[in-house]
């Protein structure tokens, strides 16, 4: 089946400048954390590229651990790439990360020059790309200076492998030194893609402040709390959901304390119109230092219900008073 895009594909998803930067991104990007790996259904994943483009999603963020096994949705991408996106190269942003292990021995993960460029190497074989236009350093390296990774993916980009650098999972000082390092380089930093959502804020303890002050775009990862934050859960643990898979990163303990703040979120959702998952989405997008949400997603039909959030992104402030007080309480 050949493929060809909507012709009507920009009409309706709003685009965010990221950070001072010229760049725009999707309000919802979409992620290959999940369901585009070599355990997943070939056909399934491609069938929700094809849909998501067609919705106004640009960007695919990618990452060199992706899968399960390690590096297959890469691959995956890079035959998807190849069949159906080549011709709407120019109008995608790709982006891959380096940081978790890859491979065995001393070369293999964290942020050395390395591990990191070695790495994008690779993820360009898989993807069969000439560049990817964001390459992150996927976490901070307690081990290796701050200046030699980012003077890696400064070099990336003087290379012509990546257009942009990013950084994600790093604290808000760390944040702050890697942005003044990446500035004196002459690649400023673009984004910082932290976890973040209605359940785990550390964010707004002083990185959100940081990235606004830098001018870096935010864009959060696990905004569903790992699909905590829709109705998948309001009565227990479904056969073949994420909590109820072994290598899932939800945990069936993680699960029980926080139903009750579910369900009466859930409540508000349905009053304001829609499902617990478009309104946790919108939350994060009320804050104008997130750019875009990165969203998963196992189905062509949950992307789209994912996606149908741009339809209703504003809150009256009674709404968020009492948003506040359940997940306060």
């Amino acid at each position: 089946m050949s493929y060809t895009a909507n012709l009507n594909r920009y009409d309706s998803m709003p685009y965010n400048r990221c950070g001072r930067s010229g760049l725009k991104l999707p309000a919802i990007s979409l992620g290959l954390w999940h369901n585009f790996g070599g355990v997943d259904v070939f056909e399934n994943g491609r069938s929700m590229l094809h849909r998501a483009f067609d919705l106004g999603i640009t960007h695919f963020d990618l990452a060199n651990n992706y899968g399960p096994p390690p590096g297959s949705a890469e691959e995956n991408f890079g035959k998807i790439m190849k069949q159906d996106f080549s011709s709407y190269r120019d109008e995608l942003i790709i982006s891959t990360k380096a940081g978790y292990l890859m491979w065995p021995g001393p070369y293999g993960e964290w942020g050395s020059r390395k591990y990191l460029l070695a790495s994008l190497n690779q993820s360009l074989k898989r993807m069969k790309l000439e560049y990817v236009d964001i390459f992150y350093s996927h976490r901070p390296d307690p081990d290796t200076p701050l200046e030699e990774t980012m003077m890696a993916l400064d070099q990336a980009v003087r290379q012509g492998k990546a257009l942009y650098a990013g950084i994600s999972n790093y604290p808000a000082e760390m944040a702050k030194e890697a942005a003044r390092i990446l500035r004196q380089l002459g690649t400023p930093c673009l984004i910082h893609q932290p976890k973040y959502s209605m359940f785990e804020r550390w964010v707004e303890d002083g990185l959100l402040d940081v990235l606004e002050e830098e001018g870096i775009g935010c864009i959060p990862f696990s905004p569903l709390a790992q699909g905590l934050l829709t109705d998948k859960y309001l009565n227990g643990i479904p056969e073949g959901s994420r909590a109820s898979k072994s290598w899932g990163f939800l945990k069936p303990h993680q699960v029980a304390p926080a139903i009750d703040k579910v369900k009466k979120l859930n409540q508000i959702a349905l009053q304001r119109g829609q499902s617990l998952a478009q309104m946790a989405l919108a939350w994060l997008l009320k804050d104008k230092r997130v750019t875009s949400v990165l969203i998963g997603a196992s189905s062509v039909k949950q992307l789209e219900d994912n996606v149908a959030v741009i339809n209703k992104l504003a809150f009256t402030n009674e709404e968020l008073d009492l948003i506040e007080k359940i997940l306060k309480g």
